[in-house]
């Protein structure tokens, strides 16, 4: 799939078939994209935990206020922000801000690879951090920013979701 077919096919999938099981490879390579992706100072301040485990993903999804979806997904990705390692170059803004984007660039690359493997994901952000780091048993230094169920969808085609024009979105300052 070129560029961007992948762009325009991502969307968030929320139905994953319970027939197909996501291959490790197939996670090897959404998490080699992952670790592609930009980070300020090549700090790279991210940590992924894959999981496959039903009473994990059980836990997640009741940490995400009952998001069902994440336990029916047969992997979780958990986007984990190692906030000292941005820290340790550029002080609290690298804490609070830097290892954030770079945590968040490196989800967009989850996202656009599993597309393009013909996998649906879903970006969550909508948990309790505190309640998901206790299911992991994630050592303090890591910070669970993001949970990313990946699956087959249920649905093949992508549904149209309406964007902002660009004219509403866009200043130039010539």
């Amino acid at each position: 799939m070129d560029f961007w077919s992948v762009i325009e096919r991502r969307r968030s999938v929320r139905a994953f078939s319970k027939e197909t099981e996501v291959s490790k490879d197939a996670v090897a390579q959404v998490l080699r994209a992952a670790i592609l992706a930009p980070s300020a100072g090549n700090r790279q301040p991210w940590h992924f935990i894959v999981v496959r485990d039903p009473s994990l993903r059980k836990a997640l999804a009741e940490a995400a206020y009952g998001q069902e979806f994440l336990a029916e997904a047969p992997v979780v990705i958990v986007v984990c922000a190692e906030p000292q390692r941005s820290a340790a170059r550029y002080g609290k803004r690298g804490a609070e801000l830097y290892c954030l984007q770079d945590t968040a660039a490196a989800i967009e690359h989850i996202l656009l690879a599993a597309t393009a493997l013909g996998l649906g994901t879903c970006w969550v952000g909508a948990f309790d951090e505190s309640r998901a780091a206790e299911s992991l048993q994630l050592a303090s230094h890591f910070r669970p920013v993001a949970l990313i169920p990946i699956g087959k969808p249920v649905s093949e085609g992508p549904r149209e979701t309406g964007r902002r024009p660009l004219e509403e979105v866009v200043e130039y300052r010539d």
